[in-house]
């Protein structure tokens, strides 16, 4: 078997070695002081063709220009320039002028021209350092979305993301949570997530949960390439999420300063100054953000600081440093049962619970180009993180808290570090181009955890309290090493005029560790009947063989494309321990396998409708899932994670978007747009050896998702409504209710179905000026969407009511 992947290798890497150089149109944009402009999008129309580099400098190959006769040149705050086409036999550099604009859009007129470009644009077949074609994937353009962006509102910000869950429990938007097509939401756990393109997760196999979310006001656009993506970015089922912070400005200094207040004494601040002087450019943010909360017993501060670097270092290379910092203090309400929660969603009956983040990231990055076919790029990232939280959590959610008892403490600290190369060549084969992506990345991490007594104060004191509490019952230290090698290989081949095929492999080594040792300690009537300690060390090492397939075929305006490829999800160190009140994990516990595919159609229909419907399939081994049981020794009803079995998620999702404007009007001042997004969703255990689990539908899966809006605007004034609804979905995969008046526990049950409406308006009152407002939850329902087993529960986490935020935006 190895022998055979050695000569897949091979082959691909001898197909790259023959390649030859193609014809093209090369140009290089400037503006009236004959200063290079970069990010110029070169237009056929509204099709994109390139995007002018940081020299102003552009490519575009001379199959794209079939047909073409003219070319559109399109900047921000800049004379959109239309060009005849004219192809030089000696392939000299063409220089266009664009010229600054001599007075001010309005916001409307801004951004039509940037929907006439970009609008629902999904990622290019070759995007930077990344093959995506044939692969269902969305970005979703931040920048021009009217949105609540203080408080990272997921509903606002997925809008036209089909099927994303979304768990709405993190105050502030401190952190983000979804999922989607049956996998838990919860701390984006079942994405790759990145940050222009580096890890930015706890540990990428090992504890792959996101405490860290980059603020939306600082988010260019968000990619999100959905199960196939495993080949290129890792193993995880749902797909790869990559925030793209903003670019540097072109001016020396520039300077976006937004204040926000909100609801439940909501206050923020975000400083943005960025600019560019010749080779050098930068982009910076801080932003501070503090609130109450919208319950009892909670309140957050958060500071997050992000700092980008790039230096050209010559005609074909450029190095690229990316550093932040990230914390916040939270206080926690705690979880509700069914009947404390439909006697008064608001309530709270913890006081005494915190959780603490602090995340610190650095990446470098190289970037080679070696000709306008071949080029390189180099990374080097690491992570030193801690999460810490502390509260009294007893299994039993509508105990009251006990004053004076020591609360629980639970410490997790993450160092690792990674090297992550890509290499992308286009080549000419029987008289067609294809390109060949190879790859390869190294990843360790050494991470540690330690669970005992904390103090039995109210505050937020992080240090444990073993001499005050010698026999707390739950104490334990482990460390996580984890060693992780992959090589990856993917290459389009054009099989037609507008047909291709992108087979890809993955190979990886997977090395997991947990070291370390806890105590059973057992009391009664204050006396000590048992006190032992028990080492514990589990090594898992395995090496994971991956391989897919991607089809595209193009047609005028529209594409057809469909994949498959396998997944695979390692067993995370929370898999393998816990110590969790009410919970339990089988000790056999083993690693995800399965399958992904898509099959889809997207395009545009007389510039007026886009839409992109596809199936999907989702087939899982051994999926891990959770359910109740009753403990054999203590008698105990406890939350149980093992592999309940063979599952199958499968569905239709759907996105259409209708510009009203340009089918009646085509007025440059007027905005109206209707879109709907939906997403029905079927799924089922196929096989099971634990009982009442065969046939139960998959948790986390609601039959309809649906998200439908209206965008409006004239001249200087922007709204959005959106309305969310999301049936019925069961938490667990027994699939058993609860009553509404169960009030012991609050993790069992169904989450019930639940609609939202959020508005939200701009106006721009002064060329440097702006005003923002939305208001969330317009109907004031009470609902939740998560019944969290362990922090910030366990228990039913209620979603804010209605509340409010205004911005007043500062742009100079």
């Amino acid at each position: 078997m190895k022998k055979t992947y050695l000569l897949i290798i091979i082959l691909l890497f001898s197909i790259a070695l023959s390649a030859q150089h193609i014809g093209d149109y090369k140009g290089k944009v400037v503006d009236n002081k004959n200063t290079p402009l970069s990010n110029v999008l070169v237009l056929n129309g509204t099709e994109i063709l390139t995007v002018s580099n940081r020299k102003g400098e552009f490519l575009i190959e001379q199959k794209k220009l079939k047909g073409v006769k003219r070319l559109l040149l399109f900047l921000e705050n800049y004379k959109a320039k239309e060009i005849p086409l004219q192809l030089s036999k000696k392939n000299k550099v063409q220089v266009i002028t664009l010229e600054p604009l001599a007075y001010t859009l309005s916001e409307v007129v801004i951004r039509n021209r940037n929907e006439a470009i970009n609008d629902l644009r999904t990622l290019r077949d070759v995007e930077e350092m990344s093959i995506n074609i044939g692969r269902k994937n969305e970005v979703v353009l931040l920048r021009d979305m009217t949105i609540n962006k203080v408080t990272n509102n997921a509903r606002q910000i997925f809008s036209k993301v089909v099927g994303v869950t979304i768990n709405e429990s993190s105050e502030g938007g401190l952190q983000l949570n979804i999922g989607g097509r049956g996998l838990n939401p919860n701390r984006t756990a079942n994405f790759n997530t990145r940050q222009n393109g580096y890890d930015i997760s706890a540990d990428v196999l090992g504890y792959p949960e996101s405490y860290y979310t980059p603020p939306a006001e600082a988010v260019r656009e968000i990619q999100v390439i959905r199960g196939a993506s495993s080949l290129q970015y890792g193993t995880q089922f749902g797909g790869m999420v990559n925030f793209k912070m903003g670019l540097p400005h072109h001016q020396k200094i520039h300077l976006n300063q937004r204040l926000s207040y909100g609801s439940h004494n909501l206050m923020s601040s975000f400083t943005n100054i960025s600019g560019t002087l010749k080779n050098f450019s930068y982009y910076s943010y801080f932003n501070y953000k503090r609130g109450d909360g919208f319950r009892p017993n909670s309140k957050y501060q958060s500071l997050n600081g992000f700092i980008n670097l790039n230096y050209k270092l010559g005609e074909k290379s450029s190095i690229h440093l990316d550093g932040l910092k990230y914390s916040y203090l939270a206080k926690q309400p705690g979880g509700l049962t069914n009947y404390m929660f439909y006697q008064d969603p608001w309530q709270s009956n913890r006081t005494r619970n915190w959780f603490r983040v602090d995340w610190n990231i650095l990446n470098v990055k190289y970037k080679y180009n070696f000709n306008k076919d071949s080029r390189i790029s180099l990374q080097a990232f690491g992570l030193l993180a801690e999460r810490s939280a502390l509260g009294y959590r007893s299994y039993r959610v509508s105990q009251p808290d006990e004053p004076n008892s020591p609360r629980d403490l639970l410490i997790g600290k993450f160092k690792n570090w990674g090297l992550e190369a890509r290499f992308i060549k286009n080549y000419i084969l029987k008289a067609k181009k294809h390109t060949l992506l190879t790859g390869f990345k190294y990843y360790q991490s050494k991470n540690s955890s330690q669970q005992g007594a904390g103090s039995s104060s109210d505050d937020a004191d992080f240090t444990f309290a073993e001499e005050e509490f010698p026999y707390y019952e739950r104490q334990s230290a482990f460390d996580y090493p984890n060693l992780n090698f992959a090589f990856f290989a993917e290459n389009i081949f054009k099989v037609g005029k507008n047909t291709s095929i992108t087979p890809g492999i993955r190979m990886e080594k997977i090395k997991t560790q947990s070291i370390g040792k806890y105590r059973i300690i057992a009391q009664f009537a204050g006396m000590i009947l048992n006190d032992t300690t028990i080492n514990d060390d589990v090594v898992k090492d395995r090496y994971v063989f991956l391989a897919g397939v991607s089809i595209s075929h193009k047609m005028k305006r529209l594409e057809l494309y469909g994949n498959l490829s396998q997944n695979y999800r390692s067993i995370t160190f929370s898999d393998i321990h816990s110590f969790t009140p009410g919970f339990a994990i089988a000790d056999d516990i083993t690693d995800e396998k399965g399958y992904s595919s898509d099959i889809g159609l997207r395009g545009k229909l007389n510039d007026v409708f886009y839409f992109d419907c596809s199936l999907y399939a989702l087939y899982y081994g051994d999926k891990i899932g959770e359910y109740y049981h009753v403990n054999q020794q203590t008698g105990a009803v406890e939350r149980y994670r093992d592999n309940v079995g063979t599952a199958l998620t499968y569905g239709f999702e759907s996105l259409i978007n209708w510009n009203i404007n340009k089918t009646f009007w085509d007025n440059e001042h007027l905005i109206s747009n209707i879109y709907l997004n939906t997403a029905f969703t079927g799924s089922e255990y196929l096989s099971s050896d634990v009982p009442n689990i065969k046939g139960n539908t998959v948790e986390f899966v609601p039959l309809l998702n649906l998200k439908a809006g209206f965008e409006f605007g004239y001249k200087n004034l922007l709204v959005n409504t959106q309305l969310s609804y999301v049936s019925s979905q069961f938490a667990e995969a027994t699939n058993q209710d609860t009553p509404d008046n169960e009030n012991q526990y609050g993790v069992f049950g169904k989450i019930p179905a639940y609609y939202v409406i959020d508005l939200s308006a701009s106006y721009k009152i002064k060329k440097y000026l702006k005003l923002e407002a939305t208001i969330q939850n317009v109907t004031n329902n009470a609902y939740f969407t998560q019944r969290a087993t362990g922090y910030p529960g366990p228990g039913i986490i209620p979603s804010p009511p209605l509340n409010y935020v205004l911005s007043l935006v500062l742009d100079i």
